[in-house]
């Protein structure tokens, strides 16, 4: 099963409907063709009181490309990053907490973007990948178009000993080392998509 997040709502792509299929969904849509598929995915974005939908179809990864053909697709990479106090790095973006993580830049693997864009929003290195996590979806509008980003997941080590210093032309007002067991002021102002990626740890 796949979750796409709509800011604060979700679509589930599922080829087993019968298991995945929640008591508290408001939309449901088996995959007939392309353009009743995006018809459903627009009008799911527009209407705001639709919460959980789901998009059920027989061949899960087959119902992936689907989707993703309705979208602008981009791709960017982020890090988890402990130091050797078992502190995670967060950073404070347009009143939000986050994880450090951008867009790929061409030619780049998604291990070098999220480390280049986990040294450039924070301003440590060096760091070293420790283990993928699992990858997250979520959609916005930018002029009047429909994107799809998937994010690429690392969880990473620091060994150094600097602060770190927030990218500011980036919007970025804090990155701060929090400690994992006090990262509930981070829970309650952050994106859904985030808690899915602290979920994992």
């Amino acid at each position: 099963m796949y979750k796409v997040f709509f800011k604060d709502r979700i679509v589930f792509l599922t080829e087993d409907i019968e298991r995945d299929l929640s008591p508290d969904f408001d939309a449901i849509f088996k995959y007939s063709n392309h353009k009743e598929l995006l018809d459903f995915i627009l009008n799911f974005e527009r209407k705001q009181e639709i919460k959980k939908a789901y998009i059920y179809h027989h061949d899960i990864n087959e119902l992936m490309e689907l989707f993703s053909a309705c979208f602008k697709n981009i791709n960017a990479a982020g890090g988890v990053v402990f130091n050797d106090h078992k502190e995670i790095l967060f950073i404070h973006r347009l009143g939000v907490w986050d994880l450090p993580k951008g867009k790929a830049e061409k030619g780049e693997t998604m291990e070098e973007t999220a480390l280049r864009e986990v040294e450039e929003e924070c301003a440590i290195n060096p760091l070293k990948i420790t283990r993928p996590l699992s990858p997250t979806y979520h959609t916005y509008t930018l002029k009047g178009r429909l994107i799809l980003k998937k994010t690429y997941w690392y969880e990473m080590k620091y060994k150094g000993n600097a602060s770190p210093t927030p990218q500011l032309e980036e919007d970025i007002t804090k990155a701060q080392w929090i400690r994992a067991n006090d990262i509930e002021e981070v829970t309650q102002n952050t994106y859904p998509s985030i808690l899915e990626v602290l979920d994992e740890l």
